[in-house]
């Protein structure tokens, strides 16, 4: 059986492995700048789980998590330079290595895309670094133009 849901904290064990895949390509693609951990600790998935501006999505298979979506509101009220729009966030997306291919990424940006349009939200953004080529090339094919590009010059 396959299901897109909140996470609970039942889901924390499996979302862990899922972080260490994903901080691994970072890691191995940047170790000049991440470290061999995790972005979260187990305490601090308990408290995004019940904050309510942050939602994370998980995929569900065999009753295991296989991928999960992160995502943080965020809204600029009254801002001098920045209108109100609201904008959701995708923090962190990842799919197990074991079954990617199998359009469970595409399936979980989708339904979070739904979720945000339910939601009145103005738009989606998100960050991938320049180091996963996987990542940009599959927002790419889910239609992720660049909002801003940030750059670096090592010193």
């Amino acid at each position: 059986m396959e299901l897109i849901r909140k996470a609970e904290e039942k889901d924390i064990n499996d979302i862990l492995k899922l972080l260490e895949q994903v901080n691994l390509v970072h890691y191995l693609g940047r170790p000049d700048i991440f470290k061999p951990n995790t972005k979260y600790n187990y305490d601090e998935l308990v408290k995004i789980i019940k904050d309510k501006e942050k939602v994370i999505f998980v995929y569900e298979m065999n009753n295991k998590v296989v991928g999960y979506c992160f995502t943080i509101k965020i809204q600029h009220l009254n801002n001098n330079l920045l209108t109100d729009i609201k904008t959701l966030y995708i923090d962190d997306l990842c799919v197990d290595k074991e079954y990617r291919g199998n359009h469970i990424g595409e399936s979980l940006y989708r339904y979070v895309l739904s979720y945000a349009k339910e939601q009145d939200y103005y738009n989606i953004e998100l960050n991938v670094w320049e180091l996963n080529k996987g990542a940009k090339a599959f927002y790419k094919k889910l239609g992720l133009t660049p909002l801003k590009t940030t750059l670096e010059q090592k010193i």
